[in-house]
């Protein structure tokens, strides 16, 4: 059997695929969509991070498979419907990865907080802005208000309630009965009302028809103007340009962003000198442990689902 990896994997899971399977493992293949579709013509399995397009053209060119690993957990890239009609397997790495996500949330509320860690350039060339940033804010007693309330956000919940933060959070897809509430101590809003009172607001919503700009403008009005918003979910849940004008105009007090509605951002992008904001690229959920965690049990998944097994997740 075959298997097609077409973004980057760990060498451990790489190399235990190679011992039970024919494994085509090029991580430059999806920026190569011809060479794509050449190499899954005859695949069971194919593995994928959040670039490559799972489309229904994808799938028609690979009529044998049986099984798609996300190394990763959102599954916007994948064509779910046309998976389903085949009767392919979609295995995504459901927690794998929540820990890198929820520390880099709990990182970039402390530095948007606390706002000295943006000085270096400034205090490399001399500069002393120390009055200008002894005005930043401790975590303690701030809250926290969490946009969806999956494993990701629960693990955040729980760091930062260790820094002292209280934690809010709206998904209307827990009831208010849910024992989930009292387990974790965080109190469950309607979202203007967690607007209205999070000193710090991060994402962890899917990318869906009803979470699609669901922070435009009128949203981004409802924040409190001294409040940071954090996406590590999907690029298109966050209005980019209407962000970067509340930035501008200070009526936020910072962003951190590592999804995009394009990836990578066009060089024309809404963030040019934009105050108060960090940029990365992808990465929240990708770390030396977590790619090591994720590509394990994706690799350990589809191998077993292409050997007969039971999945395991």
């Amino acid at each position: 059997m075959r298997i097609i990896i077409s973004e980057f994997m760990d060498t451990a899971a790489v190399t235990q695929l190679q011992n039970d399977f024919d494994v085509v493992y090029d991580p430059a293949l999806v920026d190569k969509p011809d060479e794509l579709h050449a190499a899954v013509a005859d695949a069971q399995g194919l593995i994928v991070r959040n670039r490559t397009q799972v489309s229904a053209q994808l799938l028609a060119a690979a009529p044998a498979l049986k099984v798609v690993g996300r190394l990763g957990v959102g599954l916007d890239n994948i064509d779910m419907k046309a998976c389903a009609d085949r009767d392919i397997k979609v295995i995504p790495a459901t927690g794998a990865n929540s820990r890198a996500v929820a520390e880099y949330v709990i990182a970039s509320a402390m530095m948007l907080l606390r706002g000295g860690f943006l000085s270096t350039a400034d205090v490399a060339r001399g500069d002393w802005p120390r009055a200008r940033l002894s005005e930043g804010r401790e975590c303690g007693e701030k809250i926290l208000g969490l946009v969806g309330f999956g494993g990701i956000g629960r693990l955040t919940a729980s760091l930062a309630q260790g820094l002292g933060f209280t934690v809010v959070a709206y998904d209307p897809g827990i009831p208010g009965s849910a024992p989930v509430w009292a387990e974790t101590g965080v109190r469950q809003l309607s979202l203007d009302d967690l607007l209205a009172q999070a000193h710090v607001v991060s994402l962890h919503v899917p990318l869906i028809e009803s979470t699609r700009n669901l922070f435009d403008a009128t949203t981004l009005a409802k924040m409190r103007t001294d409040a940071v918003l954090i996406n590590t979910a999907r690029g298109g849940i966050v209005d980019e340009s209407a962000l970067a004008d509340a930035l501008r105009a200070g009526r936020l007090g910072g962003a951190a962003l590592d999804v995009f509605g394009q990836e990578p951002l066009k060089t024309d992008n809404a963030f040019a000198d934009v105050p108060n904001l960090i940029l990365t690229p992808h990465i929240a959920g990708v770390t030396a442990e977590s790619n090591q965690r994720v590509s394990q049990m994706i690799a350990d998944e589809v191998g077993g689902c292409l050997k007969g097994q039971a999945p395991r997740v």
